[in-house]
């Protein structure tokens, strides 16, 4: 049997041959930015043109949603969006890197749709930035499931990519199978809020037999926030199955909340 030599090196050699390997790699394929495509200085990084150009959320944003306010005043003393105040979510709260514009649609459309599932760690380390607080306190990470006919037809979960860059980043366990998308869902593009409550009420259920949540603090993981129906359907099942509680961490969120 073969001997692992990399265990009888000290870990700050093993730093620098990791870094060696990777100024290799960079030698060999230069990293570019991840939008346009021009030379970068790291893998993974935006140029300086396309960094500016994409709108980061920040404060002020609902307390609960995460949908960005116009201005701090906006939401009142609790600080939340009108549809959080008249029809509040399964979840507890919700954070976005991105909001979702042109911008945003050149990092997001890409990674779901044309197979470039190495976006998913850039994705990831925006979500990180934005959502530290709610990773700091979760126990699990819970990817958005698929339908098996929607997952056989694009071959890859995009949730559950970014999940599994996250956990990498962060060092948190996560479940891939932990939820299961009973039913297919129609697509959501066109609807409005109620229609897409609709739309998705009662089409996520805990996988049977895979585990019991017995209170854990779950961090439910998406690409897209437009509603917040689907994000809240899937915190109900989760809630159901026993979790402690739900927030939820996105990579893009749709800036009006009207607007679906």
């Amino acid at each position: 049997m073969g001997i692992n030599q990399s265990q009888y090196l000290p870990s700050r050699v093993l730093g620098g041959l990791r870094h060696a390997a990777t100024a290799g790699l960079d030698l060999l394929l230069p990293p570019q930015c991840p939008i346009c495509g021009k030379l970068v200085d790291g893998m993974g990084r935006l140029c300086a043109n396309c960094f500016g150009q994409t709108h980061f959320i920040s404060a002020p944003f609902c307390s609960c949603c995460g949908v960005p306010f116009a201005t701090a005043g906006e939401g009142g003393a609790l600080a939340l969006c009108p549809g959080c105040l008249s029809h509040p979510p399964a979840f507890r709260s919700a954070r976005a890197a991105l909001s979702y514009d042109e911008q945003a649609r050149r990092l997001i459309l890409p990674f779901k749709h044309a197979d470039r599932t190495e976006l998913a760690p850039v994705l990831a380390a925006m979500m990180a930035r934005a959502g530290a607080e709610l990773l700091a306190e979760t126990d699990v990470l819970v990817p958005v499931p698929l339908h098996r006919t929607r997952l056989r037809h694009r071959r890859y979960n995009q949730s559950a990519l970014l999940a599994v860059a996250l956990a990498r980043r962060c060092g948190r366990p996560w479940l891939a199978d932990a939820l299961r998308r009973q039913r297919p869902t129609p697509a959501l593009g066109e609807l409005g809020a109620a229609a897409r409550a609709e739309a998705v009420a009662g089409a996520f259920t805990g996988a049977p037999g895979r585990m019991v949540f017995g209170g854990r603090k779950v961090l439910l993981i998406d690409d897209v926030m437009t509603s917040g129906a689907t994000a809240s359907a899937c915190a109900t099942a989760l809630l159901a199955a026993g979790a402690a509680r739900v927030d939820v961490l996105v990579a893009a969120r749709v800036p009006d909340p009207r607007g679906g």
